[in-house]
């Protein structure tokens, strides 16, 4: 039988593999955070208003938030090396535009362009998925997650230190020049993935998608300026509903649709989305709050008066402790599964906002706080990837990874635009400048840790373990399974799963795949290596098997709704007997 590659990755890997995509997350995180430094000085810089300078961030969010799905879907239909060096050369074309200029219309169209490096995360995470065996994966998955915030942490020093010594447009230099640095490592170290799913892109439902994002987000980020309640930011809202419900209900009728909304529907996918939005939402509250409180001066009476900095490093402990969890998630959810790291992760945040409103007062305090919230921020993003990439089929990870890293965007832009506007509103006048108070923070914290009370709530829904936590225990004896795979072998494939010696694999996971990539079944082998799958319905399909010190085998098999016997020999990768 034809060998197919959908769910086989490639043997030829090497070890630097993991560090060179995770690189490639810490260079799109530096892109965002690269103007936090700078952003109080902005109208000055550009020679515009305050709301017009938020539209250099606000560009770059939006950009990032469309981008995200579309180039998923692009990596799992023509590559995902191919469409993550795409996004990366993008980001350096833009951070040229903008360290050329000092004129806000090229700054916004600059930094547009850059935030389609936002497709790399899901991206790297699907490469990861196709190539890496899976004892690494889960580890390897966590590292790239947690890379944004990893390099969020590490930028924010790094940037603060070029921006008081040198000139402003320099930080962009150095984004372009990590960009292409990373490009370079990519094409070097980076296979391609063999994987690819089926169908055309949807270039109606990318446009959909982008005209609803747009028109939600929009509000979000603006709403502030253009007053809650008024008929501008209605309407938006408003059309943004309007233009998404079309835009579902055309995707449900596409076969080869942008976003798979019935499997985006999946309790273990919608659940984890919306937690993610919750974790998006807590992880940008301290990157707004903590360096804004360090650099107020102390004749306000609660300012910490440091540098600009002082104050990135004392926020960088955020990155790096998040980088050190990774081992750690890797230990927890590999005993406990990804659900409950989690739940783990989002008490240690709860823990560190209610801590951090009682430690304001000295700069050593707000490194505790950023500390505490960094390990648990580590574990929530860690364990996301791997919940998403559970409840998928391979030929769907990019996809999927990258409707839950948007949901992260969403969550960091409401976050930006509820803080925001809290933070004015509660701001008083000191010399004719506006400052934010201390009262202002506090509730900044108390709205994050309501975020992650909701994210706890959503959490618990999940199931409480996934296709990538490995099967659950099935029964070993003939007596208990006999009837399930007596009633499969009337209505799809049976046979056994044997080793190069002829001796059967027991727990080897048997994996239906359709004619679209996807899950059609799963099963384990029982102990004399016997397995049973229905089909849906009759047609080609792929069988795929892996088990532990065996090599994967992915194998096409036609079902005409008869009982089929096909043994699958893990000595012969893509080659199955048929009885």
């Amino acid at each position: 039988m034809t060998h197919t590659p959908t769910d086989q990755p490639p043997r030829s890997a090497s070890g630097a593999v993991v560090p060179v995509l995770a690189f490639a997350g810490i260079v799109v995180a530096v892109m965002q955070t690269l103007l936090v430094p700078v952003i109080k000085d902005l109208p000055q810089l550009l020679d515009t208003t305050p709301s017009d300078a938020t539209w250099v961030l606000t560009s770059t969010l939006l950009s990032g938030a469309v981008a995200t799905p579309i180039m998923g879907r692009l990596g799992d239909l023509f590559g995902k090396r191919r469409m993550l060096i795409a996004s990366l050369a993008v980001m350096v074309v833009g951070a040229l535009v903008s360290a050329v200029t000092s004129d806000l219309l090229t700054m916004i169209a600059g930094r547009t362009l850059q935030g389609f490096a936002m497709g790399a995360i899901p991206l790297g995470i699907g490469l990861m998925r196709d190539m890496l065996p899976r004892e690494r994966l889960g580890s390897a998955m966590a590292l790239m997650s947690s890379s944004i915030g990893v390099g969020g942490g590490l930028a924010l020093p790094a940037a603060a230190l070029v921006a008081q010594h040198t000139d402003w447009h320099t930080l962009f230099y150095g984004a372009a020049g990590l960009g292409a640095l990373s490009i370079l490592l990519t094409l070097l170290v980076v296979p391609e993935s063999p994987a690819r799913a089926e169908g055309s892109f949807d270039l109606p439902g990318a446009l959909g998608l982008s005209a609803g994002l747009v028109l939600f987000l929009l509000p979000i980020t603006k709403g502030s300026d253009w007053g809650w309640t008024s008929g501008t930011t209605l309407g938006l809202f408003g059309a943004a509903a309007v233009v998404l419900v079309l835009w579902g209900v055309m995707e449900l009728r596409l076969t080869a649709p942008l976003v798979d909304l019935r499997t985006t529907a999946r309790p273990a996918v919608l659940f984890t989305n919306l937690a993610s939005i919750m974790v998006g939402v807590s992880f940008y509250v301290v990157s707004l709050v903590l360096p804004q409180l360090l650099q107020l001066p102390e004749s306000t009476g609660y300012g910490l008066g440091r540098s600009m900095v002082v104050a990135g490093l004392c926020v960088a402990p955020l990155g790096l402790t998040m980088m050190f969890t990774t081992p750690v998630y890797a230990r927890l959810s590999a005993r406990y599964g990804p659900k409950t790291t989690l739940i783990i992760g989002l008490l240690v945040i709860a823990l560190g906002y209610g801590g951090g409103l009682g430690l304001m007062d000295a700069a050593w305090q707000t490194v505790v706080t950023s500390v505490v919230l960094g390990a648990g921020i580590g574990l929530a993003y860690s364990s996301l990837p791997a919940l998403i990439v559970g409840a998928v089929p391979a030929s769907e990870t990019g996809a999927a990874n990258g409707l839950n890293t948007l949901m992260r965007s969403i969550g960091t832009s409401v976050s930006s635009a509820v803080i925001g506007m809290v933070l004015a509103n509660t701001s008083h006048t000191v010399g004719g400048v506006e400052i934010p108070t201390m009262h202002g923070f506090r509730l900044s914290f108390l709205i994050a840790t309501a975020a992650v009370a909701v994210g706890l709530l959503l959490a618990l829904f999940l199931p409480g373990r996934t296709p990538a936590d490995g099967p659950r225990p099935r029964a070993s004896s003939e007596e208990d399974a006999g009837p399930e795979r007596a009633e499969a072998a009337l209505r799809g494939f049976r046979g056994r799963v044997l080793d190069a010696d002829g001796a059967p694999v027991a727990r080897a996971k048997v994996t239906l795949i359709d004619h679209r990539g996807r899950q059609a079944g799963a099963t384990v082998s029982a102990t004399d290596g016997s397995y049973a799958l229905t089909v849906p319905a009759g047609g080609t399909y792929v069988l795929a098997a892996k088990a532990a010190g065996h090599a994967p085998l992915a194998s096409s098999a036609t079902h005409a709704g008869d009982p089929r016997a096909v043994d699958l020999d893990l000595s012969l990768p893509g080659e199955a007997v048929t009885a």
